[in-house]
């Protein structure tokens, strides 16, 4: 029977081929590395054999230690001696001078019969005795630094190696100068180092695509050695460095290149672009690596070994390194690197060091309200979130105060520009039938398809994209809201957060209002809040009932009472700047829900406010008078306070808590008659409005009406000393002074009152 045949296929010459190849490069391979071991094995032996010559060169043999011999010794040494040698056996003869040969005489007890070169278990332990008999190391002479020298090859001892000691630098002492040759030196060097500065960086920005190289030598600068000029030259170069990079920085981001773009042959003007761009990435890298490094080594307050800089002046290095940052911050969102320098800023915000705290908050601000996109913003309250779950709530409050600069309201509210852009026209039928083939309208009916495709598609990405991120940045700050109000009730962040609540309340998912408002009424029922804390959360139920919450059939009656409870709290004293806020509850509570309002709740506030008119501060008072002017439009009935006659039954209780069963009907606005005798001409302009009914048209009409709040601000304390600051410090300019004398002059009508911002801006301009 013949042997089953083999399915295996012969192999192709072809693949023979390509195995024949793969052994050979295998080959290759092999006989590399054995040769690069072989190499090092080499090296090794040879660095062991000039470690042994170095230790044969340094050491001198010690001299052997002589014990007097005790009698007993002597005694068994004499009966050893007198015993005949006929008596050992020669297999122990030749054991003994076995043993003799191999025994170390300067480093072994002879008294002891294990063998030399045995390894100790660890339950053995040596006794004094062992220790008193080993030789003592003494260090005869100093080691000394040595530099080996190129071996000598000799015919018959082969390599000799060679080394010397390496020579002391013994550099002389100059003449000690006088402080004035000091600061003549001082000066001296440092204006040499501001012209080196003043012309790397002219250089750059002449031509920044050919003399990018030159960043790195003014970044080298950062690492001034020289201890009369180290701190000044370092900051010059920081602030240097900043502002080159702030004018030759691209408008856009750079991505790295792609192996195959690497590979590609490309134009030389294109070669030298990217070489630029990459040039370019690599030293902002190196730079802000740098200022980082510069704000840790004064955290972790650390000392160079260079010692060019004192420990004492890392501070002023760290804080001008901090201001960099901070305007890299503002300047440059668009460009690489802007997350990192998020995550170094936003833990600074919470500084105890107020200077520093509040450079970095300012910076975040500017950065959030100039942040239309949203990218930044993102990244920013990320990060802020991040730190206060890892720091459990324990941050300053304007870390959360940053989060109102937000511009998410005002972005959503605007349109795009691309949807008021004009559309494009198509053409009809009939223009295309007049004016093409048909090969030709076919081609242009695919093309004007493809077209609208495009327009809609860019336009729904933009705007989506635009939602998306904006969403996801009011989910992380609602977030961050919320952990509070569930874990941190009683933390000094809970102000900033109710203020947040009342600005982006009406932003909130319409599931959490009713959990929202419960803990509201729950803080305000608790007394452990202050009297502004109880506003916020006043102005955010409102907030959230005024917007997707009017579908709610929710009465809220205790916020209500709970602000007509306490609005004889407000005074003339510190109090005086909850005003505003006051103003602005009254305005969401009364004015945008009086279809929910009943009469006597409106006549009872209105009571309420000109009582509060008479104890709190001019432009205060102004505000309220504006807020009641403001009720009495809203509800016409409001003027039968007006009249001295009783409206019903009942008599008025001022002290009662509740303002629907106060009868405030009973009563009639006495406290405007005081009024109208006030120091203040606006006071008393606006109390004789009030008194005629407050008409819009004839005698008693005001000449520019304005809102409570802008009354309010435009009257303040803050506006007059400023006036007054602006009139000393520009007080030997006559045009200026001139100019703030009319202005107070006229500061009895509002309309100069309303453009005293705009002058100052042009009298500082001026100027």
């Amino acid at each position: 029977m013949a042997p089953p045949r083999s399915k295996k296929r012969k192999p192709s010459f072809r693949r023979l081929l390509k195995t024949s190849n793969v052994k050979l490069d295998n080959k290759l391979k092999n006989r590399q590395f054995k040769k690069e071991s072989t190499d090092k094995k080499h090296r090794k032996e040879q660095k062991k054999l000039r470690a042994a010559i170095k230790d044969a060169v340094l050491k001198t043999p010690l001299p052997l230690e002589r014990y007097k011999k005790r009698p007993e010794d002597e005694e068994e040494e004499e009966f050893v001696e007198s015993l005949p040698m006929d008596m050992m056996e020669e297999d122990d003869l030749e054991q003994i001078k076995a043993m003799a040969q191999k025994a170390s005489f300067l480093t072994r007890d002879l008294s002891s019969s294990g063998p030399v070169h045995a390894k100790k278990r660890k339950g053995e332990q040596q006794g004094p005795e062992s220790y008193e008999k080993m030789p003592r190391k003494m260090q005869l002479t100093e080691e000394k630094e040595v530099i080996h020298l190129l071996p000598i090859k000799d015919k018959i001892r082969g390599l000799i190696p060679q080394s010397m000691e390496k020579p002391e630098d013994e550099a002389m002492p100059g003449p000690a100068l006088t402080p004035q040759e000091q600061l003549k030196l001082r000066t001296q060097k440092l204006t040499n180092r501001k012209l080196r500065i003043a012309s790397l960086g002219s250089d750059i920005l002449s031509d920044p695509t050919t003399n990018i190289k030159k960043l790195k030598e003014l970044r080298a600068m950062l690492m001034e050695t020289d201890p009369y000029v180290a701190v000044t030259v370092r900051k010059l170069v920081m602030v240097s460095l900043m502002e080159v990079f702030k004018d030759i920085v691209p408008s856009y981001r750079i991505r790295p290149l792609t192996e195959t773009e690497k590979a590609s042959k490309v134009k030389k003007e294109t070669q030298q672009l990217r070489e630029f761009e990459e040039g370019l990435v690599s030293q902002y890298k190196f730079y802000l690596e740098n200022l980082e490094q510069t704000v840790k080594d004064w955290k972790q307050k650390k000392r160079k070994r260079s010692e060019a800089v004192s420990l004492q002046s890392y501070r002023g290095l760290a804080e001008v390194a901090i201001r960099c940052i901070c305007e890299l911050l503002v300047a440059l969102p668009h460009f690489n690197f802007h997350n990192n320098i998020i995550v170094t800023v936003v833990p600074l915000m919470n500084d105890p060091v107020k200077r520093v705290s509040d450079m970095c908050c300012e910076a975040v601000k500017k950065l959030l309200k100039q942040d239309k996109q949203g990218h930044a913003a993102l990244g920013t309250v990320k990060v802020i979130s991040g730190l206060v779950k890892s720091r459990n709530y324990d941050v300053r409050p304007e870390l959360l105060k940053v989060l109102l600069c937000l511009r998410i309201k005002e972005v959503e509210v605007k349109k795009d520009t691309d949807d008021t852009a004009p559309k494009k026209k198509f053409m009809n039928y009939k223009d295309k039938k007049k004016n093409l083939s048909r090969m030709q309208r076919k081609w242009k009916k695919a093309e004007e398809k493809l077209e609208k495709e495009l327009l809609e598609a860019e336009a729904s990405e933009s705007k989506d994209k635009k939602l998306k991120l904006h969403t996801e940045t009011l989910n992380i700050v609602f977030l961050i809201y919320f952990r509070i109000l569930k874990k941190a009730q009683k933390s000094i962040l809970l102000p900033s957060v109710l203020e947040g609540l009342a600005k982006f309340a009406h932003l909130i998912n319409l599931e959490f209002f009713d959990d929202l408002l419960n803990v509201l009424q729950h803080l305000i029922q608790s007394g452990d809040l202050t009297y502004r804390e109880s506003l916020h959360c006043i102005q955010t139920a409102f907030n959230i009932l005024s917007g997707q919450g009017d579908v709610l059939n929710i009465d809220p009656l205790n916020f209500y009472s709970h602000l007509y409870k306490t609005l004889l709290k407000l005074n003339a004293g510190a109090s005086n700047d909850d005003i505003s806020i006051v103003l602005r509850c009254l305005d969401v509570m009364l004015t945008k829900r009086r279809k929910q309002v009943t009469l006597q709740r409106a006549l009872a506030f209105v009571k309420r406010l000109s009582t509060l008119s008479l104890h709190t501060l001019p432009n205060a008072t102004v505000g309220i008078l504006a807020s009641n002017r403001t009720l009495m439009h809203t509800f016409p009935k409001c003027d039968i306070l007006l009249d001295n006659e009783a409206q019903g039954s009942g008599v008025f209780l001022p002290e009662l808590d509740e303002p629907e069963y106060c009868n405030p009907q009973n009563t009639a606005l006495w406290e405007l008659h005081t009024l109208k005798r006030h120091y203040h001409p606006v006071v008393r302009r606006f109390a004789t409005h009030l008194c005629a009914g407050a008409p819009s048209e004839g005698s008693g009409a005001l000449i520019d009406p304005q809102t409570s709040n802008l009354t309010f601000n435009l009257y303040s304390m803050k506006s007059q000393l400023l006036l007054l600051q602006l009139f000393y410090k520009y007080l030997y300019n006559p045009r200026v002074c001139y100019m703030v004398m009319k202005i107070l002059e006229k500061s009895k009508e509002i309309q100069a009152r309303k453009k005293i911002l705009l002058r100052i801006n042009i009298s500082l301009h001026w100027n």
